[in-house]
């Protein structure tokens, strides 16, 4: 992989005016992303896991912007992209595709298979003639596992993976060079999971693909991601690569995390960490060290000095007082 990063997110924050509660009440803000750095490599594949509302779909929406960030810097190839208007955004927005969690809602049910796929080449001019759509569309069929006889079906005709697929061969229409993956395999049953991940990987070695892979599965961001963010209200607490990051956490809250995944073999079954009391809301985070309210070694450090990012390792970074 190249050593210049394909894009970087800087002090990322995403902040939605909510009205106010009672007439003379002031107006509150939910910061659903709240100072994200993050950095993704050319032909890597970034998995960004927490709990749901942590932010980590509202991350994936700024980076396509589909969102507009509130403050902070999106940089693609060294561009700045963060205030993308007109031209400039439909240019990039060949460049960063997105395949969302809901397979079903996703696409339109009144266009057929192989009209979903050609809307992207029609919208940025990739065919000249309609032929040309077809076979396109014939080909990408055929790239993630489908019958091109497929393309006059509707949605309603498909399974679950099946229009997971549909969804990826849209994403792959215009050639992207990375793509947000929004858990993509949690509405799919497990043998389905597995067939749709093996397709990733396959892609992404094939075409040199990049992927940011927002997933709640511990397991399937082992076996995919090369590096590890770990979310939790609107922060990045660890990041690293999936091996230190999964394999040595060192935040309590990764710890949790993976203290959480069943484990199939009674030899491998570990001590569980469960978490106190639900994530506090975005709307009135906590000062100081976001996860402080829920955390098994907090101390009133914790509470008062929100902590900077430290090198634990090669490319191990975590946000805690205690590595100290």
């Amino acid at each position: 992989m190249s050593s210049s990063p394909l894009l970087e997110i800087h002090d990322l924050h995403v902040h939605y005016p909510v009205g106010r509660t009672t007439p003379f009440a002031p107006a509150s803000v939910l910061k659903a992303v709240d100072g994200v750095d993050l950095r993704l490599a050319p032909g890597e594949t970034l998995g960004l896991v927490g709990e749901s509302g942590c932010g980590k779909t509202t991350l994936g929406r700024a980076l396509v912007k589909l969102v507009q960030p509130t403050t902070g810097q999106l940089r693609f190839r060294g561009q700045d992209i963060t205030r993308l208007q007109g031209r400039e955004l439909l240019a990039y927005r060949k460049r960063v595709q997105m395949i969302f969690q809901d397979p079903a809602g996703s696409l339109n049910p009144r266009l057929t298979a192989g009209a979903s796929i050609a809307e992207p080449l029609r919208l940025h001019r990739l065919t000249r003639t309609a032929n040309a759509r077809r076979e396109r569309v014939a080909e990408l069929l055929r790239s993630v596992g489908l019958d091109p006889d497929h393309a006059q079906r509707y949605p309603h005709e498909f399974s679950g993976g099946q229009r997971q697929r549909i969804g990826l061969a849209r994403a792959l229409a215009v050639e992207p060079e990375l793509i947000v993956c929004d858990e993509p395999v949690s509405a799919l049953d497990v043998s389905v999971q597995a067939h749709v991940i093996n397709l990733l990987a396959d892609l992404q070695r094939a075409r040199g693909l990049s992927f940011l892979f927002i997933a709640h599965d511990l397991a399937v961001v082992a076996h995919l991601c090369q590096r590890v963010a770990v979310m939790y209200l609107g922060r990045i607490l660890e990041s690293g690569p999936t091996s230190a990051v999964l394999g040595t956490p060192r935040h309590p809250y990764t710890l949790a995390l993976r203290s959480a995944v069943p484990q199939v073999r009674p030899k491998e079954r570990q001590q569980r960490m469960p978490l106190p009391g639900e994530p506090p809301s975005p709307l009135d985070p906590p000062s100081g060290c976001a996860f402080h309210p829920r955390c098994p070694i907090g101390e009133d450090r914790c509470q008062r000095e929100r902590p900077a990012f430290r090198s634990i390792g090669p490319g191990h970074q975590v946000a805690c007082h205690a590595v100290e």
